[in-house]
């Protein structure tokens, strides 16, 4: 049986980023600053509708544009493509050092969603 990947959490960024933890531990980085500039992911171009929208849905990263947690109304990617095609990163502990410190980063935002 071929492996097929969830995602467990996703921490959107300021500069159209999407830090993305897969089930079996990896974590990818996703640029949609290219994407923002298409179609229907033209209304996420908005940084804070990006932030602030970007959740686990569907077990892929999604932007729930109505914020009423609806697997069809958001806007998803394919997790598998998303697995295959974003390079590997180490995980961003610089997030997590800002909020031990009781200071929340200004670039960035966390949001994280259950399997």
């Amino acid at each position: 049986m071929e492996y097929y990947p969830e995602v467990i959490q996703v921490i959107p960024t300021d500069d159209y980023k999407v830090y993305i933890y897969f089930d079996d531990g990896r974590v990818k980085l996703f640029d949609a600053s290219d994407l923002v500039e298409q179609g229907v992911f033209k209304q996420l171009k908005d940084k804070k509708v990006f932030t602030k929208t970007c959740k686990v849905l569907n077990k892929t990263v999604a932007w729930d544009i109505k914020e009423n947690y609806s697997q069809s109304d958001c806007l998803d990617l394919d997790p598998l493509e998303l697995y295959r095609s974003c390079p590997d990163t180490d995980e961003p502990t610089w997030l997590f050092k800002s909020f031990v410190a009781g200071v929340e980063p200004s670039n960035s935002s966390s949001h994280g969603g259950g399997a």
